[in-house]
């Protein structure tokens, strides 16, 4: 029997059919809202605001992939991002000393742990109490945001520690030109040399390869892309100076985020179960997943990447507040439908998902810059929503028939 024939034309680049669709609406919605604004949106200073309003959005839009891949849903990843952002303020404030340069590691930790703590108890009603996941996280949602409240009397939390702010991106939150350049190297020999070994890897063992022509284009638009990035994060310069600010530290969270659960998802076999799982969840039992596991895996790691969030969060504000993550869930959810995510479970992007949290936030800023009012902000955004998940429903109708 011949081996089968690599894919020709457009298909032999192998992208994600819904990661170009997100990508092309985003670059289309960039160029739109800067042609409105005369030139504002696409300037240097509001791209890097732009970046590091996504990368909340986008951490756990990344992990909700995997939830709701797994037939799932988390409904209590805003409240997580308050509590353990009040967590992490109230340690650096009550706790610990404001002189302490071991304070605000231990207070970012100990967030991180409440996080995926929540994550484990409530995947554990799920897995364990066969208690559906809606019900155990919209209890969440309600138990720890007042959690959060109770814990402080509603009052904020400040000042923060000078080290735990940069985490938010902030002034001296980013790793400046010449480590962003260096990164950006680094990212553009990485791409290079993955590509050029599985082309390797896949001819030593008789696996049709891309074409020459598709893996070269794929290594010059990953390096382009990567270096315009950091072109323009370095382009923001410091107030009253020009030295570049450089990649901020969330967005640098993102990306390794991203990249994380990218691999898990794709190569790991904790990410084939969960997908398998959200499939059929009968079959995947027969076929020896050990469904509890995954699910209680599932939440915590959600919990973790919320917990993130949520230090990420008060770093930013440079306080601890009892809005922090307020609808955020919601954002989360819509960004990994808009990215790709099925609601029906199975499948999902994470790359598509993280796309999706820019898309919707490049939607806000821009309508905010044009003087949108918020009511008509939430209505665009939501008509946004219900278009994608009608536009995945479609789709997926077709490819059963």
């Amino acid at each position: 029997m011949s081996p089968p024939l690599p894919p020709r034309g457009l298909r032999a680049l192998e992208i994600e059919p819904n990661v170009a669709g997100i990508g092309l609406a985003l670059v289309v919605a960039a160029i739109g809202f800067d042609l409105a604004t005369g030139g504002i949106f696409l300037t240097p200073r509001n791209l890097s605001n732009l970046a590091i309003q996504s990368s909340v959005v986008g951490i756990m839009a990344a992990g909700m992939v995997l939830v709701i891949g797994a037939r799932h849903i988390d409904l209590a990843v805003g409240s997580i991002v308050g509590v353990t952002g009040m967590a992490a303020a109230v340690l650096q404030v009550e706790w610990f000393p404001v002189d302490a340069a071991w304070g605000w590691p231990l207070a970012t930790f100990a967030a991180l742990a409440l996080g995926a703590g929540i994550g484990v108890w409530q995947g554990y009603w799920t897995a364990y109490r066969s208690i559906p996941s809606f019900i155990v996280t919209l209890a969440g949602l309600l138990i720890f945001r007042g959690l959060a409240y109770l814990w402080t009397d509603g009052r904020t939390v400040a000042p923060l520690q000078p080290g735990f702010e940069r985490l938010g991106g902030g002034f001296d939150g980013a790793i400046g030109s010449t480590g962003s350049l260096v990164l950006g190297g680094v990212a553009v020999f990485i791409i290079a040399g993955s590509t050029l070994r599985r082309r390797v890897d896949r001819r030593r063992h008789q696996i049709p390869t891309r074409p020459l022509w598709a893996d070269t284009v794929r290594i010059c638009v990953g390096a382009g892309g990567i270096l315009g990035f950091v072109a323009v994060m370095n382009a923001y310069t410091l107030p009253r100076s020009d030295i570049g600010r450089g990649v901020p530290i969330p967005v640098l969270f993102m990306l390794a985020t991203a990249i994380g659960l990218d691999g898990i998802a794709r190569r790991t076999r904790f990410g084939r179960h969960a997908f398998a799982l959200g499939s059929d969840p009968a079959a995947a039992a027969l076929s020896g997943v050990r469904v509890r596991r995954v699910t209680l895996a599932t939440f915590a790691l959600m919990g973790l990447l919320a917990g993130l969030a949520g230090v990420l969060t008060s770093a930013r504000l440079g306080a601890g507040t009892n809005t922090m993550g307020t609808l955020a869930e919601l954002r989360v959810i819509a960004a990994a439908v808009i990215g790709g995510t099925s609601l029906r479970g199975g499948s999902g992007s994470v790359v598509g998902a993280v796309l999706g949290a820019v898309f919707m936030q490049s939607l806000e800023n821009g309508m905010v810059l044009l003087g949108v009012s918020s009511a008509l902000r939430q209505i665009c955004i939501g008509l946004v929503l219900l278009l994608a998940v009608w536009i995945d429903s479609a789709t997926r109708g077709r490819r059963t028939i």
